[in-house]
C-alpha cells in the first residue's frame, strides 16, 4: 500500500510541469435568442454551458497547478529575487484567473437572460376573456 501511495506521489509530482500550458477554453458557439429558441436549442445550450463551466473549472485548476509550479522553482533564489518573481507569479495567475471568470460570469448572464425571455416568451400577449 506505501509503495502505491508513493508511486502515486511521484507521478503527481512529477506531472505538474505537464500543466505548463493551461489552454484558455472557448466560450459556446452561440447563445440561443429566447424569442424565437425551441426548448430542444435550450437544452442543447444549458449543456454547452455546463461544459464550459466543467472547462473553465478545469482550466483554473490548471492554473493553480502552474502557479505552484513556477514557485517552487524559486527556491534558489535570494530572498528579494524570490519575493520580486513570487509578486509576478500571483499577478500572472490572478489576471488570467480573473479575466476566466469575469468572461464566464458575462457569459452566464447573457444566457440567463435569454432563458428569462424564454420563460415569458408568450405571457405577454392578453389571454381571451371568456363571456
Amino acid at each position: 500500500m506505501k509503495v502505491l501511495f508513493s508511486i502515486a506521489a511521484v507521478a503527481a509530482l512529477t506531472a505538474g510541469p505537464a500543466y505548463a500550458d493551461c489552454s484558455y477554453p472557448p466560450p459556446p458557439n452561440k447563445i440561443p435568442d429566447g424569442s424565437t429558441a425551441t426548448l430542444e436549442e435550450m437544452q442543447a445550450a444549458q449543456k454547452a454551458m455546463q461544459t464550459y463551466d466543467h472547462a473553465i473549472k478545469a482550466y483554473t485548476d490548471c492554473l493553480r497547478l502552474e502557479h505552484d509550479a513556477a514557485l517552487a522553482k524559486t527556491t534558489d533564489m535570494t530572498p528579494e529575487e524570490k519575493a520580486k518573481q513570487t509578486a509576478q507569479i500571483e499577478s500572472v495567475m490572478n489576471k488570467k484567473n480573473n479575466a476566466a471568470i469575469d468572461q464566464e460570469e458575462s457569459i452566464v448572464a447573457r444566457f440567463n437572460e435569454q432563458i428569462k425571455v424564454f420563460k415569458n416568451k408568450g405571457k405577454d400577449t392578453p389571454k381571451d376573456k371568456k363571456k
